[in-house]
């Protein structure tokens, strides 16, 4: 819910008091501050100490703020709602239960979106919150990894490991073609053909992160994300156009 902003998109406290007040009339600086002091919100600091506030960290505020007023949670639940939504989950809708993955995240449409390659997903995923989301159990987990068909990202010194939406779309495919009879060691060359479709991308891409500059760096990424759309075009329209082969027009 929150993100690294623009400075001069930053607010003081008073600027978000006026904010807030809007649907929280009886909200106070205090309280904000306390509910900075329970973790809830974490501002960025000027070098002076002053507090300035992200819309994201109003966001934040907003959401503490009406949950708290609607439903009467306390606050070390709410707090647990703040962690799923920063982790791209849904909030439980009874108090208790585990959040929820969107169910729209491990069942993309056919053709590829705009997150073809170079963007970025905010779902993070524990071990146990991937078995669940993509129904399977630890050993097939376990065995999908051994074959480097999925892989935790290694998070800072700060977080752990975690598992982000594209690993959620392949253990769920995975998964389901299990079904038919195929097993992660029959699914190699899935993981070989992407490696050499990426190496295309990077032939490309390399000799401009050599040039060691933002306008550079800025055209690679763009490179890399047009080509990695046109690589997922292509490697579609090929499976389909051979499996009229099998199947018979």
């Amino acid at each position: 819910m929150s993100a690294a902003p623009a400075s001069h998109s930053l607010m003081s406290i008073g600027e978000v008091l006026t904010q807030l007040r809007a649907d929280f009339p009886d909200v106070t600086i205090s309280k904000i501050r306390f509910l900075e002091s329970e973790g809830l919100v974490e501002p960025a600091r000027t070098p002076s100490g002053y507090r300035k506030f992200s819309h994201g960290d109003v966001a934040r505020l907003h959401y503490v703020l009406a949950t708290q007023r609607d439903h009467y949670l306390p606050l070390r639940v709410i707090k647990d709602h703040l962690d799923a939504l920063d982790r791209g989950l849904e909030p439980p809708a009874v108090p208790g239960e585990r959040p929820q993955v969107p169910s729209s995240a491990g069942r993309p449409d056919w053709l590829p979106g705009p997150r073809a390659l170079g963007e970025t997903t905010e779902l993070r995923l524990s071990r146990t919150e991937l078995m669940s989301s993509a129904d399977i159990d630890d050993a097939l987990l376990t065995e999908i990894e051994g074959y480097g068909l999925v892989a935790p990202v290694r998070g800072s010194a700060a977080s752990a490991a975690y598992y982000d939406a594209d690993a959620l779309v392949i253990a769920t495919a995975v998964a389901e073609m299990a079904g038919f009879g195929l097993e992660p060691r029959h699914l190699r060359s899935f993981r070989t053909a992407a490696d050499r479709e990426v190496d295309l991308v990077g032939q490309v891409v390399t000799p401009l992160l050599r040039q060691r500059s933002p306008e550079a760096r800025s055209r690679a990424e763009e490179v890399a994300r047009e080509m990695g759309a046109l690589s997922l075009r292509l490697h579609t329209a090929l499976v389909r156009a051979r499996l009229r082969d099998v199947v018979g027009r």
